[in-house]
This record gives structure tokens, sequence and C-alpha cells, in this order.
């Protein structure tokens, strides 16, 4: 699922997997309820889809406010990411996608009227993307034969 969970079929995960196709359906619908699984999103070439303009934002702002303004920041024009960093003074990592300069202004200008601090801001040349393989046996070395647990703090 993490390599193509668009083609993923519980059939297919079945086949490669020895267990039958019920199971993996009762096992997804598992993760999902448990909130494991949260979402299934595309992976979008912004520059084909015509918004060649891709900037990182690095923005600070009061710890304690930093979910609100994550949740205010989703919803400036153009606004495709947002991550909350732990701690420090750049604490929210803002990812805009536009089709000019001067849309990326405007979103500049919303995120400043929000109270966000920008730090700094770095144009996007290009991202790259993998799943982490530990759940899937092949990619991360283990033993073929090990059950394996869903949830398990075991390493």
């Amino acid at each position: 699922m993490q390599i193509d969970a668009r083609g993923a079929s519980d059939t297919n995960i079945a086949e490669e997997t020895d267990v039958t196709g019920t199971t993996i359906h009762n096992r997804i619908e598992q993760l999902e309820e448990k909130g494991i699984i949260t979402g299934y999103n595309p992976e979008i070439d912004y520059e084909q889809a015509g918004y060649p303009m891709q900037v990182l934002f690095i923005c600070s702002t009061d710890l304690s406010r930093r979910s609100e303004m994550a949740e205010k920041a989703l919803e400036v024009r153009g606004v495709v990411n947002v991550r909350e960093m732990l701690s420090g003074e750049e604490n929210l990592h803002i990812e805009v996608v536009a089709e000019s300069t001067s849309e990326i202004e405007e979103s500049t200008d919303q995120l400043d009227e929000l109270g966000l601090r920008i730090v700094s801001s770095n144009i996007l040349a290009e991202e790259h993307i993998q799943p982490w393989n530990h759940f899937h046996q092949e990619f991360a070395g283990e033993d073929a034969d090990a059950p394996e647990e869903i949830g398990s703090s075991e390493e």
C-alpha cells in the first residue's frame, strides 16, 4: 500500500502475503479505525499542473499557537503543506505553489496578515519522496517467515 495505494487491491496484497483478501480488507479497516492509516493522497507534479512556482516558507509563531496557526495557514491561497516543528524559532514550514511570483507575493501577504513571521523562503527545485519501508518485509530485509504484528513496539 505504501508503494502504490491506488493500485493495491485486497486481492493483490493477499497474493503477495499469502493471506486471504478478506483478512487484508479487515486489517486495513482496523488500521483506518485506529488512525494508523489516515488517508490516501495523490502525488502531484505541480509544475505539470500549471503551478511552476513552489516555495517553502520557514515561519515562526508562538509555540502555544503553533497548531492553530498551522490550521489557519492551510486556508491561505496556494498552501499545499504545513509542517509543525516540535520546538524552536522556525516552527512552521509552509509549502506554497503558484502560477507566478505575484501569486507567491499574495500568499506571503496572507501569511503575514495571520501574524506569522517569515524567517526565510526558498524556491523548491525538486522533491523526492519515498515510503518508509519498515512495514514491508521484502524491503526491510526482515525474515519473510517471521510474523508481523501491527502496532508492535518491539524492535
